[in-house]
């Protein structure tokens, strides 16, 4: 028989370890399901220096910290790819993994956003083997090496800078003629010698020796010009896209697969919430997905309250 948990709260980054502190803290039972380790893209950054109460923290520090917070009530973490939810007759909720399933009495969706490729030839031949979306997980193996970044928002920016600290030297290819991170990291990439900045270029093809990456093709949209650049390694940074396959067939996403929900973090299916980067919003961040996290947490519990209530009086009828 299916183990049953007051809240199933799908990934557990930063939004679904603080919801799982709050609706266990308020005395509910609580299983996170994650398909990795608990901490989610913290693990992949450097250093977090906008989240309160730390001038700087490690990623996977602050994701250590977060899960002691998140267990110390009595939630539970569990290893596991969701397959499928589904909503029962009753008005509670069946999710199935590829380890075990599970009933709940309701479900926060707390899946992230995963890296947005470029789709072009070579991207993934090369996956693994000199392209990358993750700095802090593979630039070391570039050192005193020329890369490339693709992209201009904090991600790339950031991860360009990082990147200065290993690699000979950083090239940064931007479709555009301005870059759309905030400032302070603008200002700290364009004050290091080691990093390049080369505008209204795209890249068209990712080339190698088919063992490994030797550089990239690229397009200047203003020049028409087309040239090859050499590199051992492209690291691309074009934007996320949400992680949200598993519900996409209950009516909570929008055309793009945000999950839309309202200001109590509810989404269009009773019982079912949604929270952090797999929402429809304009920021996401660790604080933005903590704060999301501390409402739905919250607004759980009242729901399991008059659940718990409508069950017990269905019972006596």
């Amino acid at each position: 028989m299916a183990q049953h948990y007051d809240t199933i709260i799908l990934g557990a980054g930063p939004g679904g370890m603080t919801a799982a502190t709050y609706a266990s803290r308020a005395n509910l039972s609580v299983l996170m399901i994650d398909r990795g380790i608990y901490g989610g893209q913290m693990n992949n950054t450097a250093e977090v220096e906008n989240y309160p109460g730390f001038s700087s923290i490690l990623g996977p520090d602050l994701a250590e910290n977060m899960y002691k917070s998140s267990t110390q009530f009595g939630a539970e973490y569990a290893f596991g790819t969701v397959l499928h939810v589904q909503a029962q007759a009753d008005g509670s909720w069946h999710v199935v993994t590829d380890m075990d399933e599970y009933t709940s009495n309701t479900v926060i969706v707390a899946t992230g956003s995963d890296y947005k490729k470029l789709a072009v030839p070579g991207e993934d031949t090369y996956a693994g083997r000199g392209v990358s979306y993750c700095a802090v997980c593979d630039g070391a193996f570039f050192r005193n090496q020329h890369v490339i970044v693709v992209g201009g928002g904090d991600s790339a920016v950031e991860e360009a800078t990082y990147l200065a600290g290993l690699a000979d030297k950083v090239t940064v290819f931007h479709r555009r003629d301005k870059l759309r991170a905030q400032q302070i990291l603008q200002d700290r990439a364009f004050a290091n010698e080691k990093i390049e900045f080369v505008w209204n270029t795209e890249v068209e093809e990712i080339l190698g020796d088919d063992k490994k990456v030797t550089g990239v093709r690229v397009h200047n949209n203003v020049t028409d010009e087309v040239y090859n650049v050499d590199a051992a390694g492209v690291f691309i940074y074009v934007g996320v896209l949400p992680v949200s396959q598993v519900v996409a067939d209950l009516g909570v996403t929008n055309e793009q697969g945000w999950i839309e929900t309202n200001e109590r973090m509810e989404t269009a299916r009773p019982g079912m919430f949604a929270l952090g980067d797999v929402r429809d919003k304009e920021l996401r961040q660790i604080t933005t997905a903590v704060g999301d996290a501390a409402v739905a947490g919250q607004n759980v519990f009242s729901y399991n309250e008059e659940f718990k209530l409508k069950q017990q009086k269905a019972a006596k009828a």
